[in-house]
């Protein structure tokens, strides 16, 4: 039996909680096409007859323009120590940039490299990719994969095990994420949030779940000015009722989600909000 920690990390939007949700055939961690999405480290575990391998999904490391921006770079580096692999994942979809070789810089020497989205691209550009890949450090794999179709995840989830220690199980073996169910509610709000409002207030919005009575929950959504507070609530309040509608189909049936929606100037940039917020 093998066990042990994968620590997946990259720039913003290379689809790292794609790729995560992909490799435990359920969602465990939240998507959208804006930056920052993950804020938090989420643990998914998967459990195999040879192996127990307990990933964490990062936020995606970028140049910070404000406290929770720098937060959250920190939480990704954080996330690199004293685990077993880190696995680096890129976009084949754009150009290995600044940010990539930023990041291929940070990681330890244990690293296996992904190129993912080659559902995106033509097979001539998978090749650069993976030449790219090549030159940003001394990988000891590079994998090309599809997060979303699953293309070459099976076999990136093989080496990823045979990479791991010999251990015994860390986590019940039915168990597929360490995530408290209040912060899942708080993500599934905002995830749904930035798909609704797309590109108005995407790093402006936090969710925090503040009275938990089951079918009850209700979650506070904040919002750094008085201008966002009616793009989020939405004419009529129609976002918010089609965000509710859209949390309540990815719970148990009967939940009731209310939602409060605050303004808390600066934010991002305030110590106390952040910690309020567990950043």
């Amino acid at each position: 039996m093998r066990s042990g920690f994968a620590t997946l990390v990259g720039r913003p939007n290379v689809g790292k909680s794609t790729l995560l949700n992909q490799i435990l055939g359920r969602k465990v961690s939240i998507t959208s096409p804006v930056a920052q999405t993950t804020r938090s480290p989420v643990r998914g575990v998967l459990s195999r007859q040879d192996a127990q391998i307990v990933f964490v999904d990062t936020p995606g490391i970028h140049k910070p323009r404000t406290l929770l921006g720098a937060r959250l770079n920190d939480t990704a580096r954080d996330s690199m120590g004293g685990v077993d692999l880190t696995v680096l994942v890129l976009d084949a979809s754009s150009p290995v940039g600044t940010g990539d070789q930023f990041v291929a810089k940070l990681t330890p020497a244990r690293t296996i490299c992904v190129v993912n989205k080659l559902d995106r691209v033509s097979r001539r550009d998978v090749l650069e990719s993976l030449r790219s890949a090549e030159q940003l450090g001394d990988f000891e794999e590079i994998y090309p994969v599809s997060a979303r179709t699953g293309a070459g995840v099976g076999a990136l989830v093989d080496e990823i095990a045979s990479r791991m220690p010999e251990g015994p199980l860390l986590y019940p073996p039915d168990m597929v994420t360490d995530v408290p169910d209040a912060v899942w509610v708080a993500d599934l709000v905002r995830e749904q949030l930035l798909l609704v409002t797309r590109q108005e207030v995407p790093h402006s919005i936090a969710c925090k779940v503040t009275e938990w009575d089951w079918p009850h929950i209700r979650c506070e959504i904040l919002v750094e000015r008085d201008s966002q507070k009616p793009i989020v609530i939405g004419t009529g309040g129609k976002n918010l009722k089609r965000v509710g509608s859209r949390v309540r189909s990815q719970l148990a049936p009967g939940a009731y989600i209310e939602l409060v929606v605050k303004v808390d100037p600066n934010w991002q940039s305030r110590p106390k909000s952040l910690e309020r917020l567990g950043y």
